[in-house]
């Protein structure tokens, strides 16, 4: 099929609940429609922050999934299947999105889009699942891998979210292609599951675009942000373990032991109480901040002084990307995966060990003296383009 020819495409992704891999899929959406395309974005669930930034052009469809429960009466008729995802849907939180594998079956075999792209882990699951079952179409599947698998099962809580890797190894090669969101991802995959590296292919995630210039210069009305005001080191994520932001808020404050700063981290999670209290442990409540979720994080990536990424874990970072694109320095842990790729080994900006606050902190306290052009910082954003990344993903959604 030429990949000029505008062709019918399905993303599917588990809800739109404000994200990095959210965000991706949404710039992405909208670059195939642009470019011709009939776009459907399939959810999970119809909610979270980013309906409104759905483009027109893009057919929302809600898939309705309420339980990983409603799987059940299906996959006892795949009892091999069922023998290995026995651990996963009998865990009392189980991943819903598994419960949409009824309804994305039925919209296969209704609309038969010519390629099913799905994202993240358990929606990869879920596409896979409902693949083997589609009757009569001839939808092609591509699943895509946006975190690093090995150290993101290690470090799970939940033991049916360690033993991912096994579920992978089972399911993923039935896909026609898989799409790594970097290089250290794409060699998890071929360590952990076994997959020859040939069959996947590295897409740096759509994350420059002109609209971000344009939002990272909207109007931000914070009395952090006013001239001769202390610089603001800007963190951004959920508030998870995975994010280390108690890495942060220590580092910060060896920072604020050696001059006036303050830091602002922006984002909701499990963490935000005991974050708060180790600022308080640590005498630096005053200086710190976390007024959770905003609807545009680039006007205060435009305006901060540094951009932190304390990660232990990450599969590309967008954040990452989307900081260089504002023209903010960056600091970044060297996690697995992708901080070191898209900073080049720290040609644009300093990279530190996992978990060391102190190395973190001379490294903030270097890019506050010393930061990097603002336009040396665009330049390698654009990099990480939506065009650019359009064109690789219509080679592999659309290609032999």
């Amino acid at each position: 099929m030429p990949i000029s020819e505008p062709s019918h495409l399905a993303l599917f992704i588990t809800s739109l609940v404000g994200g990095g891999a959210e965000r991706v899929t949404l710039n992405l959406a909208a670059a195939l429609a642009d470019r011709g395309h009939t776009l459907d974005l399939l959810v999970g669930r119809k909610e979270g922050q980013l309906h409104e930034h759905i483009p027109a052009a893009v057919r929302i469809i809600d898939l309705g999934a309420a339980s990983a429960r409603q799987l059940l009466p299906t996959v006892l008729k795949m009892p091999h299947t069922a023998k290995g995802l026995a651990s996963t849907l009998l865990h009392p939180k189980a991943p819903w999105i598994l419960g949409a594998v009824p309804a994305l079956v039925r919209y296969l075999n209704d609309r038969h889009p010519a390629t099913l792209l799905s994202v993240r882990n358990y929606a990869n699951i879920a596409a896979l699942l409902a693949w083997r079952l589609k009757s009569g179409s001839s939808t092609r599947l591509v699943i895509s891998a946006h975190n690093h698998l090995t150290v993101a099962a290690t470090h799970a809580r939940k033991a049916y979210r360690r033993k991912f890797p096994q579920l992978a190894r089972s399911l993923y090669p039935e896909a026609d292609r898989i799409v790594a969101v970097s290089n250290g991802v794409a060699e998890d995959l071929v360590q952990s599951i076994g997959l020859p590296r040939s069959r996947i292919t590295t897409i740096y995630n759509p994350v420059f675009h002109p609209e971000l210039l344009a939002q990272a210069r909207d109007t931000l009305t914070h009395e952090w942000f006013v001239p001769g005001a202390p610089p603001v080191v800007l963190g951004i994520g959920k508030l998870k373990p995975q994010k280390d932001f108690a890495c942060l808020v220590r580092a910060f404050a060896r920072v604020l032991a050696t001059r006036p700063a303050r830091l602002l981290i922006l984002g909701e999670g499990p963490q935000r109480e005991a974050l708060v209290s180790l600022a308080y442990k640590l005498g630096v409540t005053d200086a710190v901040s976390l007024p959770g979720f905003v609807a545009n994080p680039f006007a205060y990536m435009g305006r901060a002084a540094v951009f932190v990424l304390s990660s232990a874990w990450e599969g590309l970072s967008n954040v990452v990307i989307e900081a260089l694109a504002c023209g903010c320095p960056v600091v970044s842990t060297d996690c697995p995966s992708g901080p070191a790729e898209i900073l080049d080994g720290g040609a644009y900006g300093r990279l530190v060990p996992v978990g060391d606050d102190a190395a973190l902190a001379r490294a903030i306290v270097a890019t506050l003296d010393q930061p990097l052009a603002p336009e040396r910082l665009r330049d390698r954003a654009r990099l990480f383009s939506v065009n650019h990344a359009a064109e690789r993903y219509l080679n592999v959604l659309l290609g032999d």
